[in-house]
C-alpha cells in the first residue's frame, strides 16, 4: 500500500460517519454571524478606518480633489521619489502636480526593475474599517498584484466614504473572488524567533493612505 492510499484509507474511514447533504453551499453553512460590531454612520465608519490604519503603522492623510494632486506631489518629494509606478487607469489628474518619471505597468517589466522603482501610486477597490485593511483587486486604478507588493513606497488612495465599509462580511460582498485579491493590512512586517519586526520584507516598507473625500 502506497503513502497516498493510506491517507485516503484515513480520510474515507473518518468521513464514514458523515451524513450526506445534498443542500447547495450558501444554505448548508450557517451565516447567522455578525455581519458587523455595533452600528455606525458613514462619518464613524471613516475615522475607525483611520485609527486602525495609524494603529497597523501606516500613514494617513486626507485630501480633497483639489488638494489631491498637491498632496501626491508632497508625499513624493518628501520620500526623494525619482520614478513612480503607475498602473494604466490611474486616474491623470492625481499625478499632475507630480514630476517624477513615471514608470507604467507592464507585463515585461521584470521584479528587478520593479525594485529600482522609488513609489507606486494606486487606488483600491475597498477598505475595511473594523481590521483597517485594504483590498486590490487588480483593477486598472490598482494594476497588477506586483506592483503593490514590489517597490518600497505605496501611496493608496481611498475614496471616501464610497469604497469604505465596516466589516470584512460587508468588504466580501463586494468583491470578486475570481480576480487577484490583495489584502494589505499596514505596510509589510514580520517577526523572527526573538520578535525583532522587520519591515518591507513581504511588501513596502512604508504605506501612505490618502483618504479622499
Amino acid at each position: 500500500m502506497s503513502s497516498r492510499e493510506r491517507i485516503l484509507g484515513r480520510v474515507r474511514r473518518a468521513l464514514a460517519d458523515v451524513t450526506p447533504d445534498e443542500r447547495p453551499y450558501e444554505e448548508a453553512v450557517p451565516r447567522d454571524y455578525l455581519r458587523e460590531h455595533g452600528a455606525r454612520t458613514p462619518e464613524e465608519t471613516v475615522e475607525l478606518l483611520a485609527a486602525n490604519l495609524a494603529d497597523y503603522r501606516a500613514i494617513v492623510h486626507r485630501s480633497d480633489a483639489e488638494e489631491l494632486p498637491y498632496l501626491v506631489m508632497r508625499l513624493l518629494n518628501e520620500r526623494g521619489s525619482q520614478e513612480v509606478l503607475v498602473p494604466p487607469g490611474l486616474p491623470p489628474e492625481w499625478m499632475s502636480a507630480a514630476d517624477p518619471v513615471r514608470i507604467h505597468d507592464r507585463a515585461v517589466s521584470t521584479p528587478r526593475r520593479l525594485d529600482q522603482v522609488d513609489s507606486v501610486v494606486t487606488g483600491c477597490a475597498v477598505a475595511i474599517a473594523e481590521t483597517g485593511t485594504l483590498v486590490l483587486d487588480g483593477s486598472p486604478d490598482q494594476g497588477r498584484r506586483r506592483i503593490s507588493l514590489i517597490p518600497d513606497h505605496h501611496i493608496c488612495v481611498v475614496r471616501v466614504p464610497d469604497q469604505v465599509v465596516s466589516s470584512v462580511p460587508q468588504a466580501l460582498e463586494r468583491l470578486d473572488p475570481a480576480r487577484p485579491l490583495t489584502w494589505i493590512s499596514g505596510p509589510s512586517a514580520t517577526s523572527d524567533i526573538e520578535l525583532d519586526r522587520v519591515e518591507g520584507v513581504h511588501g513596502p516598507r512604508t504605506l501612505e493612505v490618502i483618504l479622499l473625500s
